[in-house]
């Protein structure tokens, strides 16, 4: 893959001179810490309906943020003007706000020590840049999926979609650390919605959202099967709705990495964000159990899970080369034998607990706009494989009584990331080591740390595959953040499965 440069329409703006502006400005007023921040993100977002468009959209977020701690308190102001005397200004602005926040600070802000980034650069990893691709050639896909799923009986509407984001930002703060960094994501989906009797339902695909350019879709290296997924689909879908409801119990589960992903995410991802542990963050999706205070002893799953927290997989949503505090991303250890012994930091989070990184950031900071502060976010939060383990079908095998499950649906989880319960796409009833159809209705219930203690077996390397998602939610006012998690196939044993229909009263 050729090494790439960020987009010169972007480098060319007077990044340095506004970044002179600001932090000038900002150390003369007495600041002990500033930084400048310009983004531009552009987004297109084409949607696809039964062979027919239904919407083709572009937008661009471009401005600048400036942000300070002055006299121990944190101080924020963000514009659109790219100019010096702009950027000055809100210099001035963000001190004003760190003296009006000073009343309200019961702790002095420290940031962690970083050493300084001068002059860097990162272009995520990528082929075919999406907005090189004429609208038309990448409308002309989707129409072509819904043209081949209608052609099933068993499909009755059809949908496609396409979101891309194409992101710079240049970062720039009074240690003398600057960077400069472009990423670019893509989530392409499909949708077949049919129905029998009183029955209607839907197949997607599971293809995951990535960090990759338009080769994902157009084939190649790294591109997933389109034609096979479309293919198989309708004949899915077709028996998902003559399926039979599952009975409610107790049984062996495998679980396919289309699903898994969005229980870690939210079971193990969320809950080792260490502002949520420490209690500072709660909106969106609550507090957590996993507190510091059970930092190496809480007994998060069995001796075969190793979650690790990623800031540079290759293609994760979350892979960035320096975050928005100018920190050097890396990867560490969450849990580890089964044990917790990590959390996800930014600057000020590792300040307060030096303790659990040795002083240090991992790299978690993150604004989903340049109107908005940086906020400690998610990294690429993924369950290993087990060097060892065996294929999915392996996994299948040593399952008597159980249920294979692929993709996600809903969800469903306590405030403290503790309680939950999830369904998915399909489920495959196995006896006997053998997969015998299909079942419908399931949900599957328990406490985090009762589902990951119930893991005997994971899957080995060629079951691991990197999911996520655009949209994971934080803070108030809300931000928006793309994230991926890397897993295998796993079996958990004993799981409590609920029958969804009759759960609700149906």
């Amino acid at each position: 893959m050729p090494a790439r440069e960020p987009d010169p329409a972007f480098v060319q703006l007077p990044l340095r001179l506004l970044a002179d502006a600001a932090l000038i400005r900002a150390r003369e007023l007495g600041a002990s810490h500033a930084d400048l921040r310009v983004e531009r993100i552009r987004y297109q977002n084409i949607r696809v309906r039964d062979t027919h468009v239904q919407g083709v959209s572009d937008s661009e977020d471009l401005g600048l943020a400036v942000r300070v701690v002055h006299r121990g308190s944190w101080g924020f102001a963000a514009g659109m003007a790219l100019t010096p005397e702009s950027a000055a200004a809100l210099a001035e602005q963000a001190v004003a706000v760190a003296q009006v926040a000073a009343a309200m600070t019961a702790r002095p802000v420290v940031l962690a020590d970083e050493p300084v980034h001068a002059d860097a650069t990162w272009v995520s990893a990528y082929e075919i840049d999406p907005w090189s691709v004429p609208v038309a050639e990448k409308t002309g896909v989707l129409l072509d999926w819904t043209t081949r799923l209608l052609a099933s009986d068993a499909v009755e509407h059809a949908t496609a979609s396409l979101q891309q984001v194409h992101e710079c930002t240049f970062y720039a703060d009074l240690a003398g650390t600057t960077t400069t960094q472009q990423r670019i994501r893509l989530q392409p989906a499909f949708e077949a919605m049919g129905s029998h009797g009183d029955l209607f339902d839907s197949m997607a695909s599971i293809a995951p959202p990535v960090g990759r350019g338009w080769e994902y879709v157009a084939g190649g290296p790294g591109a997933w099967d389109w034609d096979a997924e479309l293919a198989e689909v309708p004949d899915l879908l077709a028996e998902k709705l003559r399926a039979p409801s599952v009975e409610a119990g107790r049984y062996d589960l495998v679980i396919d990495p289309s699903n898994l992903w969005l229980t870690i995410h939210e079971s193990i991802g969320h809950a080792t964000e260490l502002d949520r542990a420490l209690g500072y963050e709660a909106n969106y999706a609550g507090t957590s159990f996993a507190t510091p205070d059970k930092l190496g002893s809480l007994q998060y799953g069995t001796p075969l899970m190793h979650v690790t927290g990623d800031r540079t997989v290759e293609h994760g949503l979350a892979t960035i080369g320096y975050d928005h505090e100018g920190v050097a991303t890396t990867s560490w250890d969450i849990v580890r034998d089964g044990v917790l012994v990590g959390y996800q930091l930014d600057r000020p989070m590792a300040a307060l607990m030096p303790e659990i990184s040795g002083g240090r950031s991992n790299g978690c900071a993150y604004a989903d706009s340049p109107s908005h502060i940086p906020i400690q976010r998610m990294a690429n939060v993924s369950l290993q494989p087990d060097p060892a383990g065996g294929s999915t079908a392996d996994l299948i095998r040593g399952v008597d009584d159980g249920i294979y499950i692929v993709g996600d649906r809903s969800w469903s989880i306590d405030m403290q990331r503790f309680n939950f319960q999830f369904t998915g796409q399909r489920f495959l009833r196995i006896r006997d080591g053998e997969i015998v159809g299909q079942v419908r209705d399931v949900a599957y219930q328990a406490t985090t740390t009762d589902f990951w203690g119930s893991m005997d077996a994971v899957g080995g390397p060629e079951t691991w595959v990197l999911g996520g998602a655009f949209n994971c939610g934080k803070a108030q006012p809300g931000q928006v953040a793309a994230v991926s998690h890397g897993c295998p196939s796993a079996r958990f044993r004993d799981v409590r499965i609920l029958n969804t229909t009759q759960e609700a009263g149906r």
